[in-house]
């Protein structure tokens, strides 16, 4: 089962239901490492450009510039790379003046406290809220003794073919949410502000509708109906991902955590654990020697 990523309670009017949030989708893409040809990670580092690279005149050529980074780069009096520290990383905002930079306390300060309550404020049509507004779906479950109250939200939405809209924060980002029956519980949606949805009428300009004739237009109904038939998501596979993984099948593994010493440096598992066992094998070899050496 997976885990709650949020606990508190719904209210709408005097009622107060407590629940716990959880993910509605389990997303099931084929995710990579980037590695080299025998199998080992690739890893990111954060630094800034040699400082020299962004006094470069405005009107210089690509081939220029290039050139002149060539020859900074052998020169070991000019600035070189600045690596940089994750606690030393600050957040930038781009404006058409320049950068603005904040620190954490900056974004800190500004950021909203956490959500105990999701208030429901207003009760809407489902069928006046367009799919567009919809960002990702979890599934609301009733804490312990709330079961009532949750059924009773539950049949009362289904039957009004309302949703509930209302506010809170999850984690540090505040959300517009609905609150909707979903195959038997109580569904939650966080929503896309008003201002985030592009009005899709600037983006297809000078539509003419009355190039349509009649005739056409009743064909394609024809065809609409022709194809129609009951929702079933088993029915749309992910043809891509399933040719993927055979094709992972196929190859054979790389045994790269093997090749050579464990790294003094190490942050996943499977390395750490390398790194343990062979600390404790040298360690028996040690004391076995010790032992010899004494006898």
């Amino acid at each position: 089962m997976p885990r709650a990523v949020w606990t508190g309670s719904l209210s709408f009017g005097l009622v107060d239901i407590g629940v716990r949030l959880f993910p509605a989708t389990a997303p099931k893409d084929v995710r990579f490492h980037l590695v080299d040809e025998r199998g080992r990670r690739v890893r990111y580092r954060r630094y800034v450009p040699d400082e020299l690279d962004d006094e470069a005149p405005p009107e210089e050529s690509a081939a220029q510039a290039t050139t002149q980074c060539d020859t900074r780069a052998d020169d070991a009096s000019t600035p070189a790379e600045q690596e940089v520290g994750y606690d030393d990383l600050m957040r930038g905002y781009e404006t058409d003046e320049g950068m603005v930079v904040l620190s954490p306390d900056d974004v800190e300060s500004v950021r909203p406290a956490r959500s105990r309550v999701i208030d429901i404020e207003d009760f809407v049509d489902l069928a006046d809220v367009d799919p567009v507004f919809f960002e990702k779906s979890y599934v609301l479950a009733p804490q312990r003794d709330a079961e009532k109250p949750y059924v009773l939200l539950l049949r009362a939405l289904e039957q009004a073919g309302r949703v509930g809209i209302g506010r809170f924060v999850l984690r540090t980002k505040p959300h517009l949410v609905a609150i909707r029956p979903a195959h038997g519980v109580v569904g939650l949606e966080t929503m896309f502000f008003g201002d985030e949805v592009r009005d899709g009428r600037a983006l297809v300009p000078g539509i003419d509708e009355s190039k349509i004739s009649d005739r056409e237009l009743q064909l394609a109904q024809t065809l609409i109906d022709t194809l129609r038939t009951d929702w079933d998501p088993s029915r749309y596979a992910d043809t891509y991902r399933e040719d993927l993984l055979r094709r992972i099948a196929e190859k054979e593994p790389k045994r790269a955590a093997k090749l050579g010493a464990p790294e003094a440096r190490t942050g996943r598992v499977e390395e750490l654990m390398e790194a343990l066992k062979a600390s404790v094998a040298e360690a028996k070899n040690t004391k076995s020697g010790a032992k010899k050496q004494s006898a």
